[in-house]
């Protein structure tokens, strides 16, 4: 029997400063170095300050997990010694008290599956180590401690995975889950980092660190059940230890054994008092957040009549799923959503894609309209979509640069549909003796008019034809 468990690190976004200085959140704006002061460098005589936005948003992602919130929250130092960690400790939770992280424990349910949360905490990112060289020998590490002190919360899980795509699912769903609170961006580098727990039934647990992605993390696990197992059908002991995931090679390594929480001689930060969580500001953060995910999908589903599949699509990305809040009403929300997941996705599928587009949910709207009063086809549309996202222009003026106004003339459609059937003697034939076919006929005539021809009118003339 395989176990799995998770240790997940995601920053938290639209702060202003880090978790216990003034230093600004958003450190990747910065030179190396210069996003730094004597509070997160860690330097004598220097106190913490505490971020209470970040206690509210870290709060935040414990409600959403379903986790139970404790009635006050503390603090602690943990010390250990790594180049990127320039107090030589770093400020997080523990529940050595009872309940004093943010949260815990909860659950989150991936199908019919549910996820045990441990517990959810409150820390700060270390600084930021950068390799330089192309080889081994020549290669050198650079500290950039920008990131030192920025606001960090660790999700932790039972081990209740028991396979590497139930992990690949998970991290997929808390991803769109953190985005749709509006509390982290997993699109950022480096926003979101995931460590996993392996052991196998026999063996001791093993940790993976040092995984790039949520792909190579599905990789990773793989490789370290399939080491495990192998070692174990030769006799061979699983020791409990710390390996990194290589990613060039593509197996995991042994870094260190692994340590014990005794280790890290944990004691509580006496430059930080406890904080009382009143019950008012637990119930003010339960009104802020959201709606969520699942309940988006079951009202797209419900009041829209959008198919399952597409609501599951529309309300999982924050991106799209605020483009659609902003544009529909009852009378278009079906034809909004199908051009959002039929033809918007594959010209928006990246936080790069999407930053430089000019589209908006007016131009979405206005789509959708023209669609639904026969101004245009959704061929048409669909061939408007890359110049309204290049250029940002209004759709009228789209329509009038690329010709793409719906031909509705009877008269020029009926010489253009007597031209197909004529070219199209066999398909005539078949749609003759199975009027299914017909819709090969009506993409010929759309074909010849560049997608323009009116598809009702295309239809009437055709079967006319065909009587």
């Amino acid at each position: 029997m395989t176990k799995i468990g998770l240790e997940i690190h995601s920053q938290l976004t639209n702060l202003e400063s880090k978790l216990f200085c003034s230093c600004k959140a958003n450190y990747r704006e910065y030179a190396p170095n210069t996003n730094i002061c004597p509070i997160c460098m860690g330097l004598p005589g220097s106190l913490p300050r505490i971020n209470k936005k970040a206690i509210e948003k870290a709060t935040m992602i414990a409600l959403a997990l379903n986790c139970s919130t404790p009635e006050k929250i503390a603090f602690f130092r943990k010390n250990y010694f790594y180049p990127d960690l320039p107090k030589n400790f770093q400020i997080t939770q523990l529940n050595i008290y009872g309940d004093t992280s943010v949260g815990g424990p909860g659950h989150i349910i991936i199908g019919d599956k549910k996820i045990r949360i441990t517990r959810v905490q409150l820390e700060e990112d270390p600084g930021r180590l950068i390799y330089e060289g192309s080889s081994s020998k020549n290669q050198i590490t650079l500290v950039d401690y920008n990131r030192a002190g920025t606001p960090l919360v660790e999700i932790v899980t039972e081990p209740d995975f028991e396979n590497p795509k139930q992990v690949r699912e998970f991290l997929n769903i808390l991803s769109n889950l953190l985005e749709n609170l509006g509390v982290s961006d997993p699109s950022l580098d480096g926003a979101m980092r995931a460590d996993a727990n392996v052991s196998i039934e026999g063996g001791n647990k093993v940790e993976i660190k040092n995984i790039g992605s949520f792909h190579d993390l599905e990789k990773a696990v793989h490789f370290e059940i399939t080491r495990q197992e192998s070692l174990h059908s030769r006799n061979i002991p699983i020791p409990q230890e710390t390996r990194h995931w290589d990613d060039k090679r593509k197996i995991t390594i042994s870094a260190r054994s692994k340590e014990e929480e005794l280790d890290y001689r944990y004691f509580l930060e006496g430059d930080i008092p406890w904080i009382r969580m009143e019950k008012d500001i637990l119930d003010m953060l339960k009104k802020e957040m959201p709606e969520s995910i699942s309940s988006k999908k079951e009202r797209y589903i419900s009041k829209y009549g959008i198919p399952a599949q597409v609501a599951d699509v529309l309300s999982s990305d924050k991106f799209y799923s605020d483009l659609f809040e902003a544009s529909h009403n009852e009378k278009n929300a079906k034809e909004i959503a199908n051009i959002i997941t039929t033809d918007l996705m594959g010209l928006v599928d990246t936080r790069e894609k999407r930053e430089l587009s000019k589209f908006t949910s007016v131009h979405l709207r206005d789509l959708a309209d023209a669609i639904q009063s026969g101004m245009i086809t959704r061929n048409s549309a669909k061939n408007a979509l890359p110049e309204i996202v290049k250029t940002g222009k209004d759709l009228s003026r789209i329509i009038a640069d690329l010709d793409l106004g719906n031909m509705s003339d009877e008269f020029e459609l009926s010489k253009i549909v007597d031209e197909v059937v004529s070219e199209e003697s066999e398909a005539v034939k078949q749609a003759k003796s199975n009027p299914q076919t017909v819709n090969y006929l009506v993409g010929k005539v759309m074909q010849k008019t560049k997608g323009k021809a009116d598809p009702k009118i295309t239809m009437t003339l055709l079967k006319k034809k065909l009587e």
